[in-house]
């Protein structure tokens, strides 16, 4: 398949899925697409465009990921270090949560804590804010009452256990070593060594210009948007707002060097846990092994009225990256890329 056929087989499936959002396949050496679909805003019928910003729910948790590793890089903390020890110094309270629990089953979600949304049993995220108004959470401590009275799922490091409220407690991590706000810390030392001028960690009601609307689709047809579906600002779980161009800079970062060296950011892509079948999972990253090689590192988010998928392949050196302001579409749109992807001739190949 060549480039402009698998442009074609990109535009069908958008078509086909009602696809909202920007869709980027770039090659070592140039970008090879950047397609927009959809309204960033139906009301004022405002169309995405190719550097809509988009929300991206858990596709930030590497941002995370590498902010606790650049601290270590600089000696401030260790993955081995007890959360507990570090968090409970500035006087924050888990009475239940095991003394064991280390920065590396944090990162790895293995700690066993509980989670404000678990995802083995729950599956409507919007359902959290009739208990706790989503506007009142803007700071990482607001998320604190939702789990840190909880009691241990299991023994740290027994298994994997996807886990948002464990994120949370890497950012606070993030903000005890550095003295900075969480977000003030990703867009300095994460976003602007990138030149991602375009992300950030903005607030539903105070959204910057060219940033897309997330749409919930109802029982009806009809869609709504998802400002009372999500926390009012993203956090160290997830929430950031960026550009697919942005996304693709990231990754360039990433493995450039940029953000950590060169032992760092092999134990960041190291497939620390097994999750399943050919997938596992580093620190903040979903790392898939096909035939015992790394076919693809690849981070996703899903939030009401998000949807997120990007991935870097490192046999053909391709970065991928789907942004959706729909509850989903972007795992349809990585399956079409993916299926025409090894037979497109990249430059630099």
């Amino acid at each position: 398949m060549r480039i402009e056929q698998l442009r074609q087989a990109i535009a069908s499936t958008a078509q086909s899925l009602g696809f909202s959002g920007t869709v980027l396949l770039s090659g070592r050496e140039e970008e090879l697409i950047l397609e927009a679909y959809g309204h960033a805003n139906m009301a004022d019928n405002r169309l995405n465009k190719p550097d809509t910003r988009f929300g991206i729910a858990s596709g930030c948790k590497l941002f995370t990921a590498i902010a606790i590793c650049q601290l270590v890089e600089q000696g401030k903390l260790s993955f081995e270090s007890k959360a507990l020890e570090l968090l409970q110094g500035g006087g924050l309270a888990f009475p239940l949560f095991s003394p064991e629990i280390t920065v590396h089953q944090l990162l790895t979600h293995s700690s066993g804590i509980g989670d404000y949304f678990d995802e083995e049993t729950m599956d409507d995220f919007a359902e959290l804010w009739k208990a706790v108004p989503m506007y009142t959470l803007r700071r990482l401590e607001d998320f604190l009452p939702m789990f840190q009275n909880l009691p241990m799922k299991f023994n740290p490091g027994d298994r994997f256990h996807y886990n948002n409220a464990g994120y949370i407690m890497l950012g606070l991590l993030v903000e005890a070593a550095s003295g900075m706000a969480f977000s003030d810390y990703v867009e300095q030392h994460i976003f602007l060594p990138c030149g991602m001028q375009h992300s950030g960690y903005f607030a539903l009601d105070n959204l910057p210009a060219n940033t897309a609307m997330g749409y919930i689709e109802q029982e009806d047809g009809s869609l709504i948007t998802n400002i009372y579906s999500i926390p009012v600002k993203g956090g160290a779980d997830g929430g950031a707002f960026i550009t697919a161009t942005d996304m693709q800079l990231f990754w360039d970062g990433l493995f450039n060097h940029r953000l950590l060296n060169e032992e760092t950011t092999a134990l960041l892509l190291t497939p620390h846990i097994h999750e399943d079948q050919d997938n596992y999972y580093g620190y903040g990253v979903w790392i898939t092994k096909l035939n015992g090689e790394v076919y693809k590192y690849h981070v996703m988010g899903f939030d009401p009225g998000v949807s997120f998928r990007s991935a870097f392949y490192p046999a053909s050196g391709v970065t991928f990256a789907a942004l959706c302001n729909r509850s989903k579409g972007a795992y349809q749109i990585m399956r079409t890329v993916e299926d025409g992807l090894d037979d497109v001739d990249t430059p630099g190949d």
